[in-house]
């Protein structure tokens, strides 16, 4: 087979490829020489780059190939570069250079010389092959050793493939397994969704200074994966500033304002001294705003002009601040439902929409019990400072309660901590026997039916809302029994973060007999019947 021939392109080195003419300039290294000098690396065409005032030298260089290997052919090529020490001018040239250069990767190798040049220039080189506009491989050359070695010195063939290095791949892929499992705070989950769920964020939250966005019911861990995200991103050196956390819950009336964007001194009555506010408290940080869809308008339409331009008026101000933080907002509502209702603004959910994800609660994730379980009892066994044990019988029974459609676990982890915390405080001497798990099983039944209960008040305003909803032909066709059922239904919906959550906690008896369970499915097709959506009923 015919030998695939080799071009190199390289940059002129006006300092490294020096020399006083003579004989004695053989004495000294040179690497655009020296680079065809190798016995085992025959290059048939040299492309030198140079700037017109190292003619001189370029033509130079040119001639001693010529003498130590007559078989490469020197192709002198004329860059202008005014600054080689500007990123954006230097690899502009080399990137029309390389537009109007003809390449035939099916007919010859390319090879991109990273020894000469400025750093700038070799930076260009490397991400010109590394983005295949160059479709070849780098190589970098070196001087002989001290005292020895051969003249050509030695150079080395760099890859950007890194699949071939498997040193390298090995060591990404533990750099990212250990990403991953720091959001999962060490967690062996074993549910797949959730895995790839967190993988995509891992992978958002290193890449990416965009808003993100965390859905899901309460308790189901959106403000400890926001602070995970925040210390991942420390670790990775992608931000300087601390983690500000707020509940926008608690924010009303005029404090809202000012905890947010902060005030001026006699911004209205009481503000004796002025404020920095959360926002400038996380430049250049990760600022996390938790339950967003309780912020109220006016706020919303600040903090949009914020996350867009990194500027704000703080209370009573007339002069713009400004904060470059990178925003986390959490929520457990269903915000497009909200901007139909007028209670959320559309253009600040388009912009922090453009990375959301959705956490599973902890129903949905029936395999993650039991590995949440040993991970809860040591972290609560840390807090206790004492060594915290379950028996294997005790272990199994609340393994298959906490499985079943029994268990509503409408708080999702923050009733599972706490169930745990319960059998931790109560049981003797650290470990927890089936006597403490039957207690707890009574403990949590008890709950979940007083918050039935509690929930079952609701019913005049959910009659209200269905008059609301039914507006039209279909309500006095409505039998009375069908109107009672439904007013039930809507009372859960309203409560609910998802189709999903309300299907769980309406079907929770008929769903373990079930073979396959799509409960959003089931109550999405009962609502269409009476024309109803989750977003309307929430909307109403």
């Amino acid at each position: 087979m015919a030998r695939r021939r080799l071009t190199v392109i390289g940059f002129l080195g006006s300092t490294l490829d020096q020399a006083k003419r003579g004989p004695s300039r053989w004495e000294r290294w040179r690497p655009t020489v020296a680079l065809c000098q190798h016995e085992d690396l025959l290059v048939d065409r040299l492309i030198l780059l140079h700037g017109s005032r190292f003619a001189g030298l370029a033509a130079a260089i040119a001639a001693d190939i010529a003498q130590v290997s007559p078989e490469t052919s020197v192709q002198l090529e004329v860059m202008e570069i005014a600054n080689p020490w500007d990123l954006e001018e230097t690899y502009g040239a080399l990137r029309d250079f390389v537009r109007r250069t003809p390449f035939d990767p099916a007919r010859e190798d390319y090879l991109a010389h990273i020894t000469t040049g400025t750093h700038i220039a070799q930076i260009s080189l490397f991400l010109l092959v590394e983005s295949r506009h160059i479709p070849g491989r780098l190589i970098q050359t070196s001087p002989p050793p001290a005292g020895g070695g051969s003249a050509a010195g030695s150079y080395t063939l760099i890859d950007l493939d890194l699949s071939r290095y498997d040193s390298i791949a090995r060591r990404f892929q533990k750099e990212r397994t250990e990403g991953l499992s720091f959001l999962k705070a060490g967690i062996d989950t074993r549910n797949a969704a959730y895995n790839r769920l967190i993988e995509r964020i891992e992978q958002v939250a290193i890449a990416s200074r965009d808003p993100v966005l965390l859905c899901g019911p309460t308790g189901s861990g959106k403000s400890q994966l926001a602070r995970r995200i925040y210390e991942l991103k420390k670790a990775r050196r992608q931000v300087a500033g601390e983690l500000v956390e707020v509940n926008c819950a608690t924010l009303r009336g005029d404090a809202a304002m000012s905890t947010l964007f902060g005030h001026v001194r006699g911004a209205y009555t009481g503000a004796a001294e002025a404020r920095g506010g959360m926002l400038r408290k996380a430049d250049e940080g990760v600022l996390f705003l938790d339950e967003i869809g309780e912020l109220g308008v006016d706020e919303q339409a600040m903090l949009l002009r914020a996350v867009e331009d990194k500027t704000f008026f703080p209370v009573g101000a007339d002069r713009e601040v400004h904060s470059d933080f990178q925003l986390i907002a959490g929520t457990n509502r269903d915000l497009a439902a909200r901007v139909a209702g007028g209670r959320f603004r559309e253009d600040l959910l388009a912009r922090i929409n453009l990375w959301t994800f959705a956490l599973p609660g902890l129903r949905e994730r029936p395999e993650d019990i039991e590995p949440n379980l040993t991970f809860e009892l040591e972290r609560v066994g840390d807090d206790l400072k004492q060594r915290l044990t379950i028996s294997r019988e005790a272990r199994e029974r609340y393994l298959r309660f906490a499985r079943s459609g029994e268990a509503l676990w409408s708080g999702n982890f923050r009733d599972f901590g706490a169930s745990l915390r319960r059998m931790a405080t109560l049981c003797d001497g650290g470990r927890i026997a089936v006597a403490d798990v039957d207690g707890e099983i009574d403990e949590l039944r008890a709950h979940w039916r007083g918050a039935g209960a509690a929930g079952h008040d609701e019913g005049p305003e959910s009659a209200g809302v269905l008059d609301r909803l039914l507006e039209g032909a279909r309500q006095p066709a409505l039998d009375r029994f069908d109107r009672v059922q439904l007013e039930e239904v809507v009372r859960v919906c309203r409560s609910a973060r998802s189709l999903s959550e309300a299907g769980r906690s309406l079907f929770a008896a008929s769903r373990a007999a079930r073979a396959t369970t799509n409960d959003a499915d089931r109550l999405r097709k009962y609502l269409a019947r009476f024309g109803l959506t989750l977003q309307a009923i929430q909307a109403a």
